[in-house]
């Protein structure tokens, strides 16, 4: 059995083997011939979405293989390429993705499964670039399907892994453009509650961190496109940053990109942290949620009711926005969002028995979790929030009658079903506040 551990250090992987193919064939071969079998993608979740009884197959080893249509303006890259790695090409030659999460160091398939998100009010999540995907499906048998002629395809992109294996993505691109990145310290919470939309409208990208308790947001990190007119040099009362900063206290801000107003091009700028860094060592636990953006400051209200609660346990916390989109499972969809996303001490315990209060304060606000975050949520809590769930039951029924990709995650929050015997619905705690068993991170697998 395999003692794999996803990048936190929560979560054991339970399969009895890692596999790491290094061709399509012997991907495809792998699938056909395994009974259980899931995808793990840069293991940067913290549940248990990318486990599996069976095989863990990992596409670190497979050739990227960036390929750019000039024409059609787009790109083909393998699932488990590193947006890292995509974005230096695609830098390289010209081109940018409207959006990046604020690691660079997730793998393409695995954030687009979860609907891993970045920021910005135009900006759709990661998932809403991609046209096309080439999955393995049970059998083996490689399904190509493309926004253009695929019924369902809304349906399959965020596919929680339970659709298949994806071997390759189509993404939508742009040509290259710079941005420069300005952070803001010590923001009242008054002014910018009292415009919110105007807030988060300053910059193609913002970020605001709040550790929930204070009467300011300690910063805001605005990240604009060069070439928009009226860059932004004030924001709501802050005070510009006069050397560059991590968004945690007292931490050096070295593996972070570049601030203070420096431009430079979208590779380097839109993520939070640079690639060749890691941001920690991993000794954190992450939750979100995602709200219609009409429910933003009742949402900000709530999460600062629980400000004493939150604070312990808390390293930080950040809010940012999303465009709605038309994909079936994406936390955003039908609907504009603003995302409460909370970085934890190690202390698993501790954030799992607050979890269910703070989802139940925020349940009349439609709050919907982020797939790979840990979360308390169960299905019967889940369909609600998401009007074409059924919808995508049916569609995974047909695509793996089978259930070779099915795990307990995907049974407690999707299908509905109970648990194999002995499962881990909980993860066990050691004295140390780490979980044995739990899940893969930023959303990635």
């Amino acid at each position: 059995m395999s003692t794999e551990l996803n990048w936190a250090g929560n979560h054991t992987y339970r399969a009895d083997r890692l596999a790491y193919p290094r061709s399509t064939a012997e991907l495809q071969e792998l699938v056909a011939s395994a009974p259980k079998l899931r995808a793990l993608g840069s293991r940067h979740s913290f549940n248990d979405l990318a486990d599996s009884t069976g095989t863990l197959v990992s596409l670190e080893k497979l050739d990227p293989g960036i390929s750019i249509d000039e024409t059609a303006r787009t790109v083909s890259v393998s699932g488990g390429t590193r947006y890292g790695v995509l974005a230096e090409e695609l830098q390289r030659r010209g081109y940018a993705l409207h959006n990046l999460a604020s690691l660079p160091h997730i793998s393409v398939a695995g954030a687009v499964a979860t609907a891993t998100h970045g920021s910005g009010d135009a900006n759709g999540n990661l998932a809403t670039a991609v046209v096309g995907m080439d999955l393995v499906l049970a059998s083996g048998e490689i399904r190509s399907v493309r926004r253009s002629s695929t019924a369902d395809f809304d349906g399959m992109v965020v596919g929680l892994g339970a659709l298949g294996i994806v071997s390759r993505l189509i993404l939508r691109i742009e040509p290259a453009f710079g941005v420069r990145q300005d952070v803001f310290t010590d923001i009242p919470w008054a002014t910018v509650l009292e415009d919110f939309d105007a807030a988060t409208s300053a910059a193609y990208s913002v970020s605001l961190f709040t550790d929930w308790r204070s009467d300011v947001v300690s910063q805001a990190w605005l990240k604009s496109r060069t070439d928009a007119p009226g860059l932004t040099t004030r924001f709501f009362g802050g005070t510009p940053a006069r050397a560059a900063l991590h968004p945690l206290p007292g931490i050096s801000a070295e593996n972070c990109t570049v601030q203070l107003g420096v431009p430079g091009p979208w590779s380097d700028r839109l993520a939070h942290f640079r690639m060749e860094f890691f941001p920690s060592s991993g000794q954190e636990l992450q939750t979100e949620y995602l709200v219609p953006r009409e429910y933003a400051v009742e949402a900000i209200t709530v999460m600062r009711s629980f400000g004493k609660r939150l604070g312990p346990l808390l390293q930080v916390s950040e809010i940012r926005s999303m465009a709605a989109d038309r994909l079936w499972l994406s936390s955003s969809y039908e609907r504009a969002s603003i995302g409460l996303h909370l970085t934890w001490k190690p202390e698993q315990a501790a954030v799992e028995a607050l979890l269910p209060e703070l989802e139940a304060a925020l349940a009349p606000l439609s709050a919907r979790p982020h797939w790979g975050k840990l979360f308390a949520a169960e299905v019967e809590a889940l369909e609600p929030l998401y009007p074409r769930f059924s919808d995508f039951r049916e569609l995974a029924e047909r695509m793996d009658p089978e259930h070779k990709f099915r795990n307990d995650f995907l049974e407690r929050k999707v299908f509905g079903r109970a648990s194999r015997p002995g499962a881990l619905d909980s993860p066990a705690v050691s004295a140390s506040g780490r979980a044995t068993a739990s899940v893969p991170g930023s959303g990635a697998g």
